[in-house]
């Protein structure tokens, strides 16, 4: 057993290694070459909230094997070298919510600010929203924690009465399950037997939450809107888009007349967005920067996403240089790529769903579903289950990030990040970072319930399938499957969109024009 234990201990210090070289990796190899040898704080926030998030998803399946380590135990001491997995996920939380409210919108405030600026002017405003914003954001939860910051658990209330132990239990019967029978011990004989006991044995404990419990409740809230959202767009726009993306391909290479005009239409966007980029920093810094103002910089962040995907659709249906005929290889294996992966991700999405529908909405479940199939994969090999419920969890966190790029498309109030292979500003990088790491709890949050039998007894288990869901103010939401309904409605309504619109070709934008 102490064997066992150690192993655990020394796994989740070698993943906690392997997830920092991963995500230095992707820093690298997405950012943008502007940022390249300078940045370096927005980098390390990167890494470390990019290094919060997966290890926090994974530690619902360390989660897991902490408690089988300890299944077996007589005395406490064998079960001396196991993880404090409560003490854990309250640290690993508490750092998410300073990084979503604090660090990450002070670091985007600094690299977004003027850089005609001294370093020091920048520093101070930087500084005064950031303290403001955890002004705020303190009372408002040290309100809400005073107000609502108990938990209310119902339970049910047992007697019975006592008998010496030397006993040959000849009192016990199929229908007389507690010790007495005499008639005035009738009314605690009911009650000893959660089995046969009345309505009326029902009571609620109410006891106040700690504090940092509290305030990962409360970002779990925020959080499982966005992913409500964005995630229920996602799961279903991130295979469909693949596959729509191999349908739209190129089918063969265009000629060299063709390049040039479509270039020329091109270079002439360009020259627009590069007058209406001018005008709108000329505005602010004359200090008019207003609604409209910021309505028109998000139009024109949106058309140079746009125009930048048109320039390399055409790089790609004209490939040059020479590799040319190799780059066009590269192209069709690439399509071929995204309908492959669109496939399987269609698979995964169907699966999510189909569970969502079967375990969690439909009382009681159909079927543990998933919960089985993890269960039974770990009974082939130890980590084959704990890895397709990794798997099963992160696929959650890229259908957020594909929801939030979607959407960002479509409506002018949010704000488009792309995530690019290089080419990614770090404001780009610190906003899906925090976005990843507000939806990270929510989305263990929603593992854990979807795989209550998989996470059974879990410390994850006891912080959000008991005292979360029992939370005043807050228990309904979870009570009712909000969460889960409006993750289903935005995923209907999103594949009933691409049905009716998806399969169209996109119409030719006409003259970019700044909004008056």
């Amino acid at each position: 057993m102490d064997d066992f234990n150690l192993a655990l201990v020394i796994v989740a210090v070698v993943v906690c290694i392997l997830v920092l070289f991963v995500n230095f990796y992707i820093l690298i190899n997405y950012q943008h070459p502007d940022d390249a040898n300078q940045a370096y704080f927005p980098k390390f926030i990167v890494v470390l909230g990019l290094s919060v998030a997966a290890i926090s998803i994974l530690m619902l399946p360390a989660d897991v094997a902490n408690r089988q380590a300890c299944r077996n135990a007589i005395y406490n001491g064998a079960c001396s070298l196991t993880l404090p997995m409560k003490t854990l996920w309250l640290a690993v939380y508490i750092t998410d919510a300073v990084l979503v409210f604090l660090v990450i919108p002070f670091t985007m405030f600094y690299y977004e600010a003027d850089q005609d600026k001294s370093a020091g002017k920048r520093l101070k405003s930087s500084l005064m929203w950031v303290i403001v914003s955890a002004i705020i954001c303190t009372l408002i939860l040290g309100i809400l924690y005073g107000l609502l910051g108990k938990a209310d658990i119902t339970v049910r209330h047992l007697s019975s009465s006592a008998t010496n132990f030397p006993s040959m239990w000849t009192e016990f019967s199929s229908t007389q399950h507690c010790i007495g029978s005499s008639s005035h011990q009738i009314f605690s004989i009911k009650q000893c037997s959660a089995y046969t006991a009345s309505a009326s044995s029902l009571t609620t404990w109410t006891t106040r939450t700690s504090f940092p419990e509290y305030v990962v409740a409360v970002t779990t809230i925020v959080g499982s809107v966005l992913f409500s959202i964005f995630g229920g767009v996602g799961i279903t726009c991130l295979p469909l888009g693949l596959i729509a993306s191999f349908i739209k391909r190129p089918k063969a290479v265009i000629t060299r007349s063709q390049y040039i005009k479509e270039a020329t239409e091109l270079s002439k966007k360009a020259r627009e967005l590069k007058k209406a980029a001018d005008s709108l920093r000329q505005e602010e810094k004359s200090g008019s920067k207003g609604k409209s103002w910021r309505k028109n910089v998000k139009a024109v962040e949106k058309e140079l996403l746009l125009l930048e995907n048109d320039v390399n659709a055409l790089e790609e249906m004209y490939p040059q240089g020479e590799q040319a005929e190799t780059a066009w290889i590269l192209t069709v294996l690439g399509y071929m790529g995204k309908l492959i992966l669109g496939t399987l991700g269609a698979i995964v999405s169907v699966a999510w769903i189909a569970h969502i529908v079967i375990y969690l909405l439909i009382d009681p479940p159909l079927s543990p579903f998933l919960n089985e199939v993890f269960i039974q994969l770990d009974d082939i090999w130890g980590l084959l289950g704990t890895t397709a419920f990794a798997l099963f969890c992160f696929y959650l966190l890229l259908a957020v990030i594909a929801g939030e790029m979607m959407l960002g498309l479509q409506l002018v109030f949010i704000t488009i990040h792309p995530i690019k292979w290089g080419g990614t500003l770090m404001n780009s990088f610190l906003f899906n970072v925090g976005l990843i790491l507000l939806c990270s709890i929510s989305v263990i949050q929603f593992c854990a319930t979807a795989f209550a039998y998989y996470a059974q007894a879990t410390a994850a288990q006891e912080i959000f399938g008991h005292t979360l869901q029992s939370l005043r103010g807050i228990k309904y939401l979870y009570k009712y499957n909000v969460f889960q309904i409006a993750f289903i409605g935005f995923a209907f309504l999103t594949l009933l969109c691409y049905v009716l619109f998806g399969w169209k070709r996109k119409k030719p934008r006409g003259r970019f024009q700044l909004a008056n």
